[in-house]
């Protein structure tokens, strides 16, 4: 996933996804936060035999993906929650000091055995791949052996996790000590993410045992490792559809197309004047980045989904958000930049509108199957 990311940023077809700034003062803020953390959300302390750990994102300050979760499972779950990339849940431990310091110490880099030579020739792009495998493989050892020691501890019966591609190393402490990980769904899946598509479904190390998914439409988009199962868990953050606004339009950006989805945004209010055009921030993009043209204006408080369910259009490209708005009824086109494949099945399923030129928009469709996205809630605990 690393070495995807790098290769698309440095060909100039993405930008950073979700990119972290920090000052000097940010800097040892954090490390202070660490070393506080040592005494005061030690997660070695106290008696569990669950751990969740959920999304870094927190809207408003709630944690979405596993808020149903965590309240069904109550006291008996180690709420494993870091503050690197963002503010932990009230009452949550972390081994943050641990995480940093894993990575302090690496050669500068290894012998990646002609690897990154032979990427380079392939795509015209070269990518430090020694480097990277210099500072992650050591990194990953060490908080593995460390995570084994916290889970034997707790002799830890299952372990929930958000995002379980970028938890490796939390992953395979479980598996190494033969406890059940459960992986809940954060976004959208497709043949395209490399953090779930394995064409052939082949073995695949440090894999959760279980996905749940928002909806069926996620069970099998994409060919998942050898072993995965699939639950459909629904999705109950997901507020009731508005009342609609037949002239609103949200653009739903992302760090890796948001330039170029502002020109699409700029299009659309050119060609449509009558309408309310908002630019809608991802939660890791900054105002400062955009410049908005006239006719259209940039949104970035309140709720997303409270917007999209007043709504009529919406447009992106393959945000989760796209999905979110279907649920909510809204119209949707999908902007033709680098990531609508992520669309592709729901564009042939008539639920979304591949969109090449601005006068399109109004033609967008309504998805007439929302369920198959997300389900009503249904935890199976």
């Amino acid at each position: 996933m690393r070495v995807f990311h790098e290769l698309t940023k440095r060909a100039g077809i993405h930008g950073t996804s979700h990119p972290v700034r920090r000052s000097p003062y940010d800097k040892i803020r954090l490390v202070g936060r660490h070393v506080t953390g040592l005494a005061t959300r030690n997660p070695f302390l106290g008696t569990y035999d669950a751990m969740v750990v959920p999304h870094p994102r927190k809207p408003g300050g709630v944690e979405i993906y596993t808020e149903e979760l965590r309240r069904a499972l109550g006291p008996s779950a180690l709420i494993l929650d870091s503050g690197i990339n963002g503010t932990p849940l009230p009452g949550s431990k972390n081994l943050d000091f641990f995480t940093s310091a894993a990575g302090a110490l690496h050669p500068r880099s290894v012998d990646d055995r002609g690897v990154a030579e032979a990427l380079r020739e392939l795509t015209g792009v070269s990518v430090p791949i020694g480097a990277l495998l210099a500072r992650e493989v050591p990194k990953h050892l060490r908080l593995r052996a460390l995570y084994r020691a916290l889970l034997r501890r707790h002799r830890i019966k299952t372990v929930y996790v958000v995002v379980a591609y970028f938890h490796q190393h939390i992953v395979g402490a479980a598996r190494d000590l033969g406890i059940r990980v459960v992986e809940l769904q954060h976004g959208a899946i497709s043949p395209f993410h490399l953090g779930y598509s394995y064409p052939g479904r082949p073995v695949v190390a440090d894999q959760p045992d279980e996905l749940w998914c928002f909806g069926s439409y996620w069970t099998d988009v994409a060919e998942l490792p050898a072993g995965m199962s699939t639950s459909v868990i629904g999705a109950p953050y997901l507020p009731a559809v508005g009342q609609k606004d037949p002239n609103r339009v949200v653009f739903l950006s992302q760090g890796t197309v948001g330039s170029e989805l502002l020109h699409v945004a700029q299009a659309v209010a050119k060609e449509n004047p009558g309408l309310e055009v908002l630019f809608r921030l991802h939660p890791s993009e900054h105002a400062s980045d955009y410049t908005p043209p006239a006719g259209v204006q940039l949104s970035t408080s309140g709720s997303t989904l409270d917007l999209l369910a007043s709504a009529t259009y919406q447009v992106g490209v393959s945000t989760t958000a796209l999905f979110e708005g279907m649920s909510l009824g809204c119209r949707t086109a999908v902007a033709n930049l680098p990531g609508h494949e992520y669309l592709d099945r729901a564009i042939s399923q008539g639920h979304a509108l591949l969109m090449t030129d601005p006068t399109q928009l109004t033609t967008a469709p309504l998805c007439p199957t929302p369920e198959v996205y997300y389900a009503p809630s249904n935890l199976p605990l």
